[in-house]
């Protein structure tokens, strides 16, 4: 499972945990997030989060 990164706010997205108060169930992959999907601090699209490399 990977983790994104807002490049706005740096709020973070890990696929692990989804992001349930939008709809998104633990376990989806970023690719599956809907491409209409926004950040929930800043208001971005996906296009503007990067996948962090550990």
């Amino acid at each position: 499972m990977k983790t994104w990164i807002c490049n706005v706010c740096g709020w973070i997205y890990e696929e692990e945990k989804g992001w349930p108060e939008d709809g998104i169930p633990p376990g989806t992959r970023w690719e599956d997030v809907p491409p209409n999907w926004t950040c929930p601090e800043c208001g971005v699209r996906k296009e503007d989060f990067e996948m962090l490399e550990f």
